[in-house]
């Protein structure tokens, strides 16, 4: 049997992670049928919806790709004990920054896709900067503090874009990037584009980093047994430091991915949850960057089968929302009962 090749800690983690799940989807059916609706046929229509045909597919890997790259930007963090909350924020200004190079300035074409994406990687990392210091330097809670960032920097692009850039006429957006910012798209008959194999790439490089790299080998040991690590000689603080800024690079280049391949343009609320989404893929995959490849398949495919609930059935979309909460409170249930578990005395997070 597989299930025998993994270590007895790894099974027991990864069966409270699929109780989990199969509680939240269980009390989603319950919630299904308070509203006179057969739970089978809405799970059949969201299956439908996400891999019905060649274009739903498409789709569905569309809406996969910003939730596996915010799903890895929270894997960094989680590996090194820091919990990035604040993903969302750092794609909103990824996103706007990425957009901004594209649409101020004319560069050749993969030149300018480059500038576009270190700009948005940039803005991510320089806005989780402040709570990272403020959590090396004086301990403060990072989950507090990168929760407050998110709202901010929603309300900063969403000024930068209504006060500053707003395309004349339109709606609160940007104008339009210029083709040389565009990332090439995979099909003809979809917007999903190299940014999923961007995702994908990302997923495998982080898993080998913290495989095989005395530094990957380092920031493990600092999340794990940060005692123990500091022991051993670790700068802790810096690693926490460098942690942070790692993720929050990555959460601003999802929103890079989500600007140059997907709207070409900003726009107010144009990727609402996707950072939310990341970090409930990566607990869900219990830190595992190859986990979170499958996860935020399954939160992808849940968006996009979504559209055809209320075509094919009385349920609205918004049950999809509803399953995601479930699965929050049964996976951060999860964590706790393990955290409580945990005889080591110096975790913080127990990935």
């Amino acid at each position: 049997m597989i299930s025998s090749l993994l270590p007895r800690n790894l099974r027991r983690t990864l069966a409270g992670q699929l109780l989990a799940l199969a509680i939240a989807l269980a009390l989603g059916a319950v919630v299904i049928l308070m509203i006179d609706e057969n739970p089978l046929r809405v799970f059949a229509t969201l299956m439908r919806g996400a891999f019905g045909d060649s274009e739903k597919i498409a789709g569905t890997l569309l809406q996969t790709t910003p939730i596996l790259i915010c799903g890895v930007a929270a894997c960094i963090g989680l590996r090194g004990g820091m919990f990035n909350v604040g993903i969302e924020g750092q794609l909103f200004l990824g996103g706007f920054a990425a957009a901004w190079v594209g649409f101020s300035f004319a560069l050749p074409p993969v030149l300018h896709v480059l500038v576009a994406v270190a700009a948005a990687v940039a803005a991510g990392a320089a806005w989780v900067s402040v709570p990272a210091y403020f959590r090396v330097r004086f301990g403060a809670n990072e989950v507090v503090s990168t929760i407050l960032a998110n709202y901010v920097a929603v309300l900063l692009t969403s000024y930068f874009t209504i006060f500053l850039f707003k395309r004349p006429g339109g709606w609160s957006e940007t104008p339009p990037i210029l083709p040389s910012a565009y990332l090439p798209e995979l099909f003809s008959f979809s917007r999903l584009n190299i940014g999923l194999l961007i995702g994908l790439a990302l997923a495998v490089a982080t898993a080998l980093f913290f495989r095989f790299t005395t530094t990957g080998y380092a920031v493990t040991m600092v999340g794990s047994a940060p005692k123990f690590a500091d022991y051993g000689g670790i700068n802790v603080r810096r690693a926490g430091f460098g942690v942070l800024l790692a993720s929050g690079a990555v959460g601003g280049l999802a929103g890079g991915v989500e600007t140059l391949g997907v709207h070409h343009r900003f726009m107010e609320g144009f990727a609402p949850g996707f950072g939310f989404d990341g970090l409930i893929a990566a607990l869900l995959a219990n830190g595992s960057p190859i986990g979170t490849i499958f996860t935020a398949l399954f939160f992808g495919a849940l968006r996009a089968g979504s559209l055809l609930l209320e075509v094919d059935t009385t349920a609205s979309r918004e049950i999809i929302t509803v399953i995601q909460a479930l699965i929050i409170l049964a996976v951060s249930a999860d964590l706790l009962l393990r955290r409580k578990g945990d005889r080591t005395g110096g975790r913080r997070w127990k990935f």
